[in-house]
């Protein structure tokens, strides 16, 4: 079942693929976009993991925390999409409960379309992750905006494999949600 503003995300305990834990939903103090991916090897996914870690230092500045989800083992995420450092929490879930528990689906034709009607962004993404980008598992991605008390504000559930949440509407959401100083404070001087 799918998920709509302004609905509480749900509270899942996860650990990111260095084996830290890591609880997403809930309220954390601060806005967030959770970005849930197919398969570490997914062409798509791993162009999106390209851009955000791009744009991470323009979004964080404003306080924007980012959570990526792998349907996929720690290995696997290590191999492929996290290969290089990345910025932001990257968590492994190689049984996809967190997908279920955000009501994300799954779905072969929906993946074809994806390789038949974006093929700019899947040769970008074969560049990084090579034939392997063409076995990856079926699960659609989505992303959802949640504000700082837990409450999703816009749910994204892709249409096929390569549709995600347009960096227009998450640039808007962390502006919108910009943490700024207390009232009453003034910055200190030189």
């Amino acid at each position: 079942m799918r998920l709509k503003p302004p609905t509480m995300a749900p509270q899942l305990a996860l650990t990111d693929v260095e084996g830290k834990p890591v609880a997403i939903g809930g309220a954390t103090g601060r806005p967030t976009l959770l970005c849930f991916f197919r398969d570490a090897s997914c062409p798509f996914c791993n162009f999106r993991i390209y851009e955000l870690t791009n744009r991470y230092e323009r979004l964080a500045t404003q306080g924007l925390e980012i959570i990526a989800v792998f349907g996929a083992t720690p290995q696997r995420i290590k191999r492929f999409a996290a290969r290089k450092p990345r910025p932001f929490t990257v968590i492994a879930d190689p049984a996809a409960t967190s997908h279920d528990a955000y009501g994300i689906q799954r779905s072969l034709w929906r993946k074809l379309k994806a390789i038949a009607t974006r093929v700019p962004t899947l040769f970008r993404g074969l560049r990084i992750v090579g034939v392997a980008g063409l076995n990856t598992n079926n699960l659609l991605p989505a992303d959802f905006l949640i504000d700082e008390k837990g409450r999703i504000v816009h749910a994204w559930y892709g249409r096929d494999a390569g549709d995600r949440i347009p960096f227009e509407l998450v640039e808007s959401f962390a502006a919108t949600h910009e943490r700024k100083p207390p009232a009453g404070r003034l910055p200190l001087g030189p």
